[in-house]
């Protein structure tokens, strides 16, 4: 089976962001890192119930998974849910973040 990705807004605010970081940092890296980002979301069509939860799941009604991403110092997680066929990536977070609380942050994933 393959699944529908859709990116929601603020897991692009996020990937912009960490994106233009790099890119003010390290300009070669930065392109490389977002084409590899997106080639594991990309990775999600296919078997996403691969991925753990989320520390994110104990604090909020639906499922949260990650997907990690990188490596060493500069591993993100990618946040998403699964409803039907259609996984929605919900935010990327560098892993040194803290976890999205709804009830510290006031933040509906």
């Amino acid at each position: 089976m393959n699944y529908q990705i859709i990116i929601q807004p603020n897991a692009q605010t996020d990937i912009e962001r960490a994106y233009r970081w790099l890119l003010e940092r390290a300009p070669t890296r930065a392109v490389a890192w977002y084409n590899g980002l997106q080639q594991a979301i990309d990775s999600l069509q296919s078997l996403p119930e691969r991925c753990s939860l989320a520390p994110e799941d104990e604090y909020f009604s639906e499922e949260i998974r990650q997907l990690l991403y990188g490596r060493r110092g500069g591993v993100y997680r990618i946040l998403f849910t699964i409803v039907d066929d259609i996984v929605h990536i919900l935010h990327v977070r560098h892993s040194a973040q803290d976890v999205l609380r709804e009830e510290k942050d006031n933040t509906s994933i």
